[in-house]
């Protein structure tokens, strides 16, 4: 694991960039090497460096619009004796905390560490927050799941023409912005199983509706995966002790027709499915407490269905 803190770019990455950018505004402005330098805080042979274009930096930050309107915003009130060395950090100040939050810094940030992509990260913004904790820990769940299914070898035959989602929501959710799944859906090609991107929250409403459903009548069942109904499974469910619940496919509100029948039985069960309808394949939900209690309770089913 690649440990790096934003303020290492910051410093590495986006200081010498703006620095550059700043004294290249400044001289066109008519100040010396020297003035800028004393401006920056930096050797006029630094400033002879940017001035010339040698002191590298990153391009995504010379092309990113507000940067641009800042480092002119700070050049022209430098130029001008309307901004001094404090108003000029302030700017730049702002500037980093924007960048930061889902801007170049941030986009920089996951690309030195890869174990930040696809997590919505905003700690540099919101700080060592429950909320984003427990968000972290749901994306990590659902992507675990994801992973799980495309490693059981018969999974492929089990997935509907549809396509396969998993579904994990937030403890209390509200609606499906707190339930994460895949965008697009898991499908089956060529015999495996394609996982096309990382989780995120209200990718998927389908799925989104039995998490829901299930964690409103029952708060500990918090994950859901759709998957092909099949006989060998549902009879793999029986021998295992689960009493798989059937309902209707072609209810208008799925939900509330859902939430209806688990609180009819009293609970949510582990298995529920429904034999399709015009228009709609038949379709197996399978809940657990997490996403990935769901993906492996689907890998014990296949495993003993294909012993019957």
């Amino acid at each position: 694991m690649s440990l790096v803190v934003p303020s290492e770019l910051v410093v590495d990455r986006f200081l010498p960039t703006v620095r550059a950018m700043l004294a290249t505004r400044l001289a066109e402005h008519g100040l010396t090497q020297q003035e800028i330098a004393a401006e920056l805080g930096v050797t006029q042979a630094a400033v002879s460096k940017y001035i010339g274009g040698e002191s590298g930096g990153d391009d995504r930050f010379r092309d990113d619009p507000e940067t641009v309107a800042t480092v002119d915003r700070i050049a022209d009130g430098l130029a001008g004796d309307e901004m001094d060395g404090y108003d000029a950090l302030a700017e730049l100040l702002s500037l980093v905390r924007s960048l930061e939050d889902r801007g170049p810094i941030c986009e920089l940030h996951e690309e030195v560490m890869p174990e930040l992509q696809g997590l919505g990260c905003d700690l540099c913004v919101r700080g060592l927050d429950p909320d984003v904790r427990a968000e972290r820990d749901v994306l990590a769940n659902v992507r675990t799941a994801a992973r799980t299914l495309a490693s059981i070898p018969s999974m492929a035959g089990n997935i509907p023409n549809v396509g396969t989602n998993v579904g994990m929501c937030l403890p209390d959710p509200r609606d499906e912005t707190d339930v994460a799944a895949v965008p697009g859906r898991i499908y089956a090609m060529n015999g495996r199983i394609e996982i096309p991107a990382n989780p995120e929250f209200g990718a998927s409403k389908h799925v989104s509706t039995a998490v829901l459903a299930a964690n409103s009548v029952d708060s500990e069942i918090r994950g859901a995966i759709n998957i092909a109904t099949d006989d060998d499974l549902l009879e793999a469910a029986r021998t295992m002790g689960i009493d798989p619940l059937e309902f209707d496919a072609d209810y208008e509100d799925r939900g509330a027709h859902l939430r209806s029948r688990f609180a009819d039985q009293g609970r949510v069960p582990a298995v529920a499915y429904h034999r399709g309808a015009f228009g709609i394949e038949p379709a197996t939900y399978v809940f657990g407490a997490t996403a990935a209690d769901a993906a492996n309770r689907i890998e014990t089913l296949l495993t003993e269905s294909s012993s019957l």
